[in-house]
């Protein structure tokens, strides 16, 4: 697929869920950009503020397999990953997938559940496949994991642990609408769910094809060594205990190479890495403790970090 056949699909993708999300493209156009890097998204942010409507909306717009999966406190990694049920007719152990073998997966209030049920999702997140009693299964292409969950302080959550949350591509949160936007929403949804009407606008085999457009997106070697400098960066930021990982750079470029076909073009520019440093980084660092005691948040760490590395091309001003 050329990039600009990509970069339609996109457009017809944005316009759908737009229908039902007033007021936030930039939180369609990063849920996309993931979609197209292969980049796992959570979304994190208060109850009620549309985190599992742009999940949906998102698997809806596609003609896929999609599971959502209900994180609560009894959710068993089973329940995820599947199990092996002895079969008394055959006399052998079948194979039941768990709610992980789908194209896209909606984990819900992902933090609900204990440390020990999200670690079900790592091997699939990380290697696109699942290993159940010795036996190695692998997950069909796409493979995107779209989990929300409420701040960490709220009742009844845990926190991620810091492996988990390396595996997401980006962290976004969706905010409260302006008022005007939300005079839309109760317009548009007081008296009806918009999610019933959406129909698929593309199938998993564009969407395969379009992911592999990213890869052809041009990336100068100037562009490649200023994202490795934003993340180095962060590694020696006096406010960070733990800096991004190489990992994080990997993510980066994929991401920036998918948000210029978001944008109708076929090389990466600065902006690209600009505008998608802080939601594929911030939730990757591990602030000191003089961090955390000042609350600085994390995202003014990585844009102290951004601002500290010149754009190439472009001479600092003294």
């Amino acid at each position: 697929m050329e990039t600009q056949q990509a970069h339609h699909v996109v457009g017809a993708i944005r316009d759908s869920m737009q229908t039902v999300l007033s007021g936030k493209p930039e939180s369609v156009d990063l849920a996309i950009t993931a979609l197209l890097a292969g980049a796992h998204l959570l979304i994190e942010d208060v109850p009620g503020v549309g985190k599992t409507t742009l999940a949906k909306a998102l698997a809806k717009s596609i003609q896929a397999s999609v599971h959502r999966i209900q994180f609560t406190p009894d959710l068993l990694p089973s329940d995820i990953t599947g199990v092996s049920i002895y079969n008394q007719h055959t006399g052998a152990f079948e194979f039941r997938p768990g709610a992980v073998f789908a194209n896209i997966v909606i984990a819900d209030e992902i933090n609900r559940a204990s440390p020990k049920t999200q670690s079900a999702l790592l091997e699939a997140m990380e290697e696109r496949r699942v290993s159940v009693d010795q036996t190695t299964y692998q997950l069909a292409a796409p493979f995107l994991v779209v989990a929300t969950q409420n701040p960490v302080e709220m009742e009844g959550t845990y926190p991620l642990p810091e492996s988990q949350r390396d595996r997401f591509g980006m962290c976004v949160s969706m905010g409260y609408p302006e008022l005007d936007d939300e005079v839309a929403i109760l317009d548009v949804q007081g008296s009806r769910d918009p999610l019933e009407q959406l129909a698929p606008v593309t199938d998993a085999e564009t969407i395969r094809e379009a992911v592999e457009a990213v890869n052809a997106v041009w990336v100068d070697p100037a562009i490649k060594r200023y994202l490795v400098r934003i993340v180095d960066a962060t590694r020696h930021s006096p406010d960070c205990r733990v800096g991004a990982s190489p990992r994080a750079s990997l993510q980066l470029l994929r991401l920036a190479r998918a948000r210029a076909i978001v944008h109708g073009r076929d090389y990466v520019i600065p902006d690209d890495i600009q505008a998608l440093a802080q939601p594929t980084l911030a939730h990757r660092i591990v602030l000191n403790t003089e961090a955390q005691l000042a609350r600085k948040p994390a995202h003014d760490v990585v844009a102290d970090a951004v601002a500290g590395v010149a754009v190439p091309g472009r001479r600092r001003t003294p």
